[in-house]
């Protein structure tokens, strides 16, 4: 525990930190020796009158040091003892301090002309939001920390013996307005200071990314972590700051400390100076305008929103902040059912866990590490809002676009995850994509493998999918008639009721198809209000007669979906009310209806031919502008007639009038265009009524007009077609009225109002 690297980190620390820390050193030897726990849990064994020195936290995070990028650093009350809760609080509020001194003179460099105004455009119209200054230079302090990391396992002999722990060290000062951000990375040299500093666009982490994918499978590796691209990230800095400092040695044995400054006008100064630790501290000065950034709260927001899945530990103010790692590029098998709760939890606003989730990694034909979630209930079915996109875009774990609209079709809103590409061609400012192409071919790739996904766990557990879409089932269908691209996957995943399961009981497209009967070549759909008006809808009859399947749908925007859908795999999608039905080559499956006393195998007479043709004339001029055509109908054998319009006709007028409902506009204006009546001439109100019709009698000329109105508006209403029921009331009343004709008032006892009431008694005793 004890080793060369402790006692060098001790005789760099200030003198009256340094001596604390070496009476901890002293006590600790001093102590009985105990078992160690491993690197990351050495166990300290402390005598109980001894207090804990201010030095001991740092000496703690210095033995929990380990060389893998991935792991942070523990929490501050992780890291203090507990008996000290004065140390505590300043480890909470620990500042960065300027204690570098410069040496000599500095000496002065002016930017070229062109570099000039370039800076001029960085800072002020290259990036949308101020606050990615914060992203840019967390970026590179990382990069300067995974160059440093791979560079010691690569070249040891080179580097600097002292090891510095890789973080990224954040501090915020209101009172002087000041933002400093500190690395334990790779540093610069006068040379590269020159060369990075002084150059716009020259990306120094891109240069050693290239050099490293052209070396061995280590040095992919690190490239592969490497966030720079562009070379402009660091003067950001501009965009908010008035002065900046930056203080670096580079980790090569034997460097010298310098300071690189400068207004960002267009000249700087690198000057030599001491007590410069390994890697790269930057101190901004900030605006006037530009104080909030020297507020915790704002840009521990900040962090969290652009840099919190960075694989090194960020700190600020002495307070770890990115305590949450990236679940999307570790192994699949790594992560736990709580890590995948937790983080749903935080990428969702969430409260409860997932109802499905998937992990997923390819590199071919793009390379995506992704995560995706789908929760168990939405907002949107409460018709509050519209869901917002929850997906967003990293690249190497540093966020490019949150709630990115672009990667998954709008229907998969009620999707949340994480994507991170690192094929993505990403604009200078890293605040969007260059090229559109790549983004729909991203889209196209995810698109797929959620629907595969979904339908993967509808195979699995059909019964928590059926929960599953009754929740999300619109989103589903949203997506059958939007997504025309993806439009045959998204029929898999529907599900419907059918008249041969019980009521709440779903199928899907496939299990309808398994199910047909011999000679069958549409998928037959009926829209209801419910399942009982299915059933008893005259349209349904001919098919529960010959046993075949008909799926039921119940939601407002179900026979929008069919007509988009059209064709499952080689079967049309077929509503039962359309005039073509012809059922005459389905051979009759075995729970078909036998005839069983109903009024088609009870009734021996029917209207002849020529009964019809009149009675077809009667209607026609009774209600006249309501009826293109009256016929005979074959599809009947319960219900006296039916409207035979055609589906898509009905389908499109009920829409209109939700439509119109919705803008509040009076769904009955422009009326019904004339319709075709089927009817059934075997149904004793059929006959009746053409023999009513037939009368010579006033009486019955107008009770026969009544019924035929009446006939005509209740197969509008099996259609789902008429529009205000109310109307005909008067009517019905009229028709009960004369029904009721034959029956007789007669007389009877009057009582007084105590008999009733002792009848009352009695009746009330008798049931007792």
């Amino acid at each position: 525990f004890f080793s060369a690297s402790m006692q060098r980190y001790i005789a760099r620390l200030a003198p009256a930190t340094r001596q604390a820390a070496t009476q901890a050193v002293s006590a600790v030897r001093a102590a009985p020796p105990r078992a160690p726990r491993g690197l990351s849990g050495t166990a300290f064994h402390r005598p109980a009158s001894m207090t804990c020195p201010p030095a001991l936290p740092a000496v703690r995070r210095l033995q929990r040091y380990s060389t893998d990028a991935k792991q942070k650093e523990p929490e501050v009350d992780d890291m203090v003892d507990d008996d000290a809760p004065e140390e505590k609080a300043k480890q909470e509020t620990t500042l960065i301090e300027e204690t570098e001194t410069v040496k000599g003179k500095g000496e002065s460099f002016g930017f070229q002309t062109e570099t000039a105004q370039i800076l001029d455009i960085v800072a002020r119209s290259l990036y949308t939001e101020k606050e990615v200054f914060i992203r840019e230079l967390i970026s590179n302090a990382s990069d300067a920390c995974e160059k440093s990391r791979h560079l010691r396992l690569v070249s040891e002999s080179d580097i600097d013996e002292e090891e510095a722990e890789p973080k990224i060290m954040l501090s915020v000062d209101e009172k002087k307005k000041t933002f400093t951000i500190q690395d334990t990375g790779v540093g610069m040299n006068k040379e590269e200071l020159l060369a990075h500093l002084g150059t716009i666009a020259r990306s120094g982490s891109k240069a050693f990314m290239q050099k490293l994918k052209s070396g061995d499978a280590e040095g992919s590796s690190a490239a592969d972590a490497i966030i720079g691209q562009f070379g402009v990230g660091f003067y950001s800095v501009f965009m908010v700051a008035s002065h900046v400092k930056v203080y670096t040695r580079s980790h090569l044995k034997g460097s010298t400390g310098f300071l690189w400054e400068s207004d960002g006008s267009g000249n700087f100064t690198i000057t030599e100076a001491e007590g410069v630790g390994q890697g790269t501290k930057i101190i901004m000065h900030l605006k006037e305008t530009e104080s909030q950034f020297a507020s915790g709260h704002v840009v521990e927001r900040i962090i969290k929103k652009y840099s919190n899945f960075i694989g090194f530990p960020i700190s600020l103010n002495g307070k770890v902040v990115n305590t949450v790692e990236a679940l999307w590029r570790k192994n699949v098998k790594d992560v736990t059912d709580a890590e995948h709760e937790e983080f749903y939890k935080l990428i969702a606003t969430a409260y409860d866990a997932p109802q499905y989730r998937l992990h997923y990694k390819v590199d071919s034909p793009i390379d995506i590490k992704a995560v995706f979630y789908v929760g168990k209930t939405h907002n949107e079915k409460f018709g509050v809002a519209r869901l917002e996109p929850n997906v967003n875009l990293y690249c190497r774990n540093v966020l490019i676009q949150s709630k990115c609209k672009a990667l998954l079709p709008e229907w998969m809103r009620f999707v949340s995850g994480v994507v991170d590409s690192e094929d993505l061609p990403l604009n200078i400012s890293r605040e969007n994509t260059q090229d559109s192409s790549a983004v729909r071919k991203l889209n196209s790739v995810l698109s797929k493998r959620i629907l595969k996904w979904l339908n993967d766990e509808a195979k699995k557990d059909p019964t928590q999918y059926d929960k599953f879409f009754l929740e999300f089932g619109n989103f589903l269908k949203e997506g059958a008639c939007m997504d025309a691209i993806n439009k045959a996957e998204i029929a898999k995943l529907l599900r419907f009721e059918s008249s041969k399961k019980e009521k709440g009981e779903f199928i899907s497209l496939d299990d309808y198809v398994e199910r047909m009967c011999e000679g069958q070549e549409k998928i037959y759909f009926l829209h209801t209000p419910s399942r009982e008006t299915a059933l008893s809808s005259p349209y349904y009859e001919q098919f529960r007669k010959k046993g075949i399947e008909v799926l039921f749908l119940h939601g407002n925007i179900d026979e929008y979906v069919m007509g988009h859908v059209e064709q499952y795999k080689t079967y049309r999608l077929y509503g039962v009310e359309n005039p073509d039905v012809d059922l005459d080559k389905i051979k009759a499956s075995e729970d078909a209806e036998k005839d069983d006393g109903t009024i088609e195998s009870t009734l021996a007479k029917e209207l002849t031919t020529a009964q019809c043709e009149r009675f077809s004339d009667y209607l026609m001029r009774t209600l006249s502008g309501k009826l293109f055509e009256a016929k005979v109908s074959k599809r009947l054998s319960d219900s006296p007639a039916v409207i035979v319009t055609g589906h898509e006709q009905a389908s499109l007028h009920r829409m209109m009038k939700q439509m119109a409902l919705m803008q509040g506009k009076n769904p009955s204006e422009g009326g019904l265009p004339p319709q075709v009546l089927e009817y059934n001439p075997k149904h004793p109100i059929v006959k009746k009524l053409y023999w009513l019709s037939r009368s010579a009698d006033e009486k019955s000329i107008s009770k026969a007009r009544q019924m035929s109105e009446q006939v005509l508006d209740n197969a509008l209403i099996a259609a789902g077609l008429l529009d205000d029921p109310r109307l005909m009331l008067h009517r019905l009343n009229k028709l009960l009225e004369s029904a009721l004709d034959s029956v007789e008032e007669g007389e009877e006892e009057e009582l007084e109002v105590e008999d009733l009431e002792t009848k009352k008694e009695e009746s009330k005793t008798d049931k007792q």
